[in-house]
């Protein structure tokens, strides 16, 4: 019976959109996290030929699972290397060791014993070199964020602050500041085309387009927030509401094949 197959459809979709779900919800605190929603689309069987009145549904499929990029509430952290973006940009990072670029949202950074800004993985920040006014010199072209840890005169690394702009300052033990750097800012034409490959990280794909680099605050980037980072985008009340949603759609698929079989075992018997 075709009623089968179409009620087992739908309770493959409900247990795709509670995985969905329940994912949401796992990261929930997860910082810079986007959460997902599962679109889904009817199946009709019909033909060329066939009388458009008599067309028969049977069933659904799973059409997509949709990343939700809108902005997180922003915490403020009060550390030097958290940084928050109030738009659409993502921060870049590249793996040194095999030249990978991946780009995020989470913008907690660390410098390591080299003067290296990388995330938790090691992965470098990417930014635009500028000469010692601030002004960008290549905006075409992106480098690793390496702040030199003695300056000229020899004296150490005292701290690191970030502006609005992106423009990254070292400032050292002799009371002087350096400008470092610019952090180079990516957006895409279509940032739902961007494979998650976790870690709240994501790669580009011929569905997101390549990435468009540009300093902040210009064009939809969105500015800076030093001393802040994006919390997850998951509203647990929304989730909620979901999952219970999802549930009964799962029950409603398993009463479906019940009251099929019910009526397979009615004919079944009639031919006994």
């Amino acid at each position: 019976m075709t009623s089968f197959y179409t009620s087992l459809n739908g309770l493959k979709n409900s247990q795709t959109d509670l995985s969905t779900i329940a994912h949401n919800i796992a990261n929930a605190e997860t910082t810079g996290f986007k959460k997902s929603n599962v679109e889904f689309a009817d199946i009709v069987a019909n033909g060329s030929a066939a009388n458009p009145r008599m067309t028969q549904g049977i069933g659904a499929t799973v059409a997509g699972i949709n990343q939700n990029f809108s902005l997180g509430s922003i915490e403020q952290t009060g550390r030097s290397l958290d940084i928050a973006i109030d738009g659409d940009g993502f921060f870049t990072t590249r793996n040194p060791e095999n030249g990978q670029v991946l780009y995020t949202r989470n913008g907690s950074f660390q410098i390591d014993s080299v003067g290296n800004v990388t995330d938790f993985a090691a992965k470098n920040l990417q930014m635009f070199a500028v000469d010692a006014s601030g002004a960008v010199v290549n905006a075409g072209t992106t480098v690793d964020a390496v702040v030199p840890t003695t300056n000229g005169a020899g004296s150490e690394l005292a701290s690191i602050t970030i502006e609005k702009n992106g423009l990254i300052n070292a400032a050292y033990a002799d009371g002087s500041t350096q400008a470092i750097g610019r952090v180079a800012l990516a957006t895409f034409v279509a940032p739902t085309g961007l494979r998650p490959v976790g870690s709240t990280n994501w790669e580009a794909t011929g569905y997101s387009g390549s990435a468009t680099y540009e300093l902040p605050g210009n064009g939809r980037n969105g500015q800076l927030l030093a001393g802040a980072l994006e919390r997850s985008n998951v509203d647990l009340a929304e989730e909620m509401v979901g999952l219970i949603t999802a549930q009964r759609n799962f029950q409603a698929n398993a009463k479906a094949i019940d009251t099929a079989t019910q009526f397979s075992q009615t004919i079944i018997n009639l031919r006994s």
